[in-house]
């Protein structure tokens, strides 16, 4: 229920004084710039910045930090249209559509698309979190590790399902990311598969490693070519396209509202966030749409779906933080230091006694959400015009700023082997025709996988009817096996059907 004298409190908070609202801007530029940089992590930037809170009050402090967070939920998706690059790992199905789009000249409308998408997801997740904030804290707190398990598995079936090629290498290349994401020491202390290499103790580098899938091996592939966009009627810069970009990514209502509630519930479930909300609105949108077979060509569709559900989730993940005092990921995770700073404890507490200041963090990100459509396309114009660069200049820089972007990073030569290893690696599955995303997406969730794998046993002490006790895991590996199943059986019927058709 909403506290309407707190309400009211918030809005004198955020109308009495313009130091809340000073930190805002900069807030946005920075986190817009931070996900635009390949290798540079939001999570990054947030803890740079954070000394800087030092000086501010928790209101001013939290709006500023939000700020960077929804400045870089969208800046992501600008070097995973324009160069094939994932800013963050929220932005890895953004590439799936978004890239071919500006191969295809397209560059202009996609990223107004994914501008427009953003805002909307964003604008979503922060009405969710305004409404929902108490009932869904209280039902995440009910979810134990077996479901967070099955969503893992689900999450990556849908990923492996979508392979254009064969669902089978989809699996076989999700199986082995899950392999490769296990790598160093384990929560039981085990060593496994480091090859003797300490730096692998504490497993496989996922930034740099993302770096090498996809901007490595996309460099390789573009050798021999001139420009990401080939024509160069194509390759001009029309402000106008970038707006009717924007307006274009509402006339998918259904996508844009399916993706909005993926992110925002997913996102509210700590440890699994944007990261795997974005890939599977992407897989639901696919599998739902009369062309399925258009996605991964340049389907404004794909773009929206993955936009929508990753902007979304930031609200879902600011639903943890507030609520349960557990941070959702790396940027809540800065956020959680933030109150720490101002000796402040998130959770049921937090929200009982300063209700009043969770209201004007929520009612200050409508607000940014605002200004992030505004500074966002005038960034986008800015950025646009890497059309315009020749791939001699062009392919290197970005190769060197990768590269250095994972050096610091990991603070070593651990990055960059990292992300030449990966690069070639990348390189051989796009060229044997095995699903990048399903592997970028089992070594995201490796770790998280064998985690919630050893507590379920460890809490069930080896006994399977402990699952059976647990009706929501039944529900969601229910929903796994149909998300399995439904697509073979429409094959089936779509195959039946055609059959009359071509004996006539």
């Amino acid at each position: 229920m909403i506290d309407f004298s707190a309400l009211s409190d918030a809005f004198s908070l955020l109308l009495s004084s313009w130091s809340p609202w000073i930190v805002v801007l900069p807030g946005l530029v920075i986190g817009l710039v931070a996900g635009a940089v390949p290798g540079v992590q939001l999570s990054m930037a947030m803890a740079i910045f954070l000394p800087a809170t030092f000086a501010m009050d928790f209101l001013q402090s939290m709006l500023f930090l939000t700020a960077i967070f929804t400045g870089g939920g969208f800046g992501s998706a600008v070097p995973a249209i324009l160069m094939n690059i994932p800013g963050t790992s929220t932005a890895v199905a953004t590439t799936f559509d978004g890239y071919p789009m500006a191969r295809q000249g397209k560059h202009n409308q996609a990223l107004g698309i994914a501008l427009g998408a953003s805002t909307a997801g964003a604008l979503f997740g922060y009405v969710y979190l305004f409404l929902l904030i108490d009932p869904i804290a209280a039902a995440v707190l009910r979810l134990g590790p077996t479901e967070y398990f099955v969503v893992v598995l689900w999450g990556l079936t849908l990923i492996a399902m979508l392979h254009s090629g064969s669902a089978v290498r989809g699996l076989l290349a999700g199986v082995i990311g899950l392999l490769v994401g296990t790598v160093g020491m384990s929560d039981l202390g085990v060593i496994r598969g480091t090859m003797g290499i300490p730096n692998l103790l504490d497993g496989v580098a996922l930034v740099p490693a993302m770096i090498g899938l996809f901007a490595a091996s996309s460099l390789f592939n573009l050798a021999g070519q001139t420009y990401l966009v080939e024509s160069e009627t194509d390759r001009k810069l029309d402000f106008r396209a970038i707006i009717n970009g924007f307006f274009d990514a509402f006339r998918y209502p259904r996508v844009l509202f399916r993706g909005s509630i993926c992110g925002a519930l997913i996102g509210s479930v700590p440890g699994v966030g944007a990261s795997i909300s974005n890939l599977v609105s992407y897989a639901q949108t696919r599998r739902g749409d009369a062309d399925p077979s258009s996605f991964g060509k340049g389907n404004p569709k794909g773009v929206v779906a993955a936009e929508s559900a990753n902007s979304s989730g930031e609200g879902g993940s600011l639903v943890t933080l507030l609520a349960l005092g557990i941070p959702g990921g790396g940027g809540t995770a800065i956020m959680m230091a933030a109150f720490a700073m101002h000796n402040i404890t998130g959770g049921p507490t937090f929200i009982r006694q300063q209700t009043d200041i969770v209201y004007a963090i929520i009612l200050a990100n409508f607000v940014q959400v605002v200004l992030l459509m505004v500074v966002g396309l005038l960034f986008i114009h800015a950025l646009a015009s890497v059309v315009k660069i020749p791939l001699r200049i062009l392919a290197p820089s970005v190769l060197v700023l990768s590269t250095y972007g994972s050096y610091a990073f990991t603070g070593g030569m651990d990055g960059p082997l990292t992300v030449l290893v990966f690069g070639l690696l990348g390189w051989l599955l796009s060229r044997y025709g095995y699903s990048i995303p399903a592997f970028v997406v089992g070594l995201i969730l490796g770790r998280m996988a064998e985690g919630e794998m050893l507590r379920s046993y460890q809490i069930s002490g080896g006994s399977f009817d402990y699952v059976l006790g647990r009706p929501v895991t039944l529900l969601l590996a229910a929903l796994l096996l149909l998300s399995i199943v439904a697509p073979l059986i429409a094959g089936y019927l779509r195959t039946k059907s055609r059959a009359p058709q071509a004996a006539e």
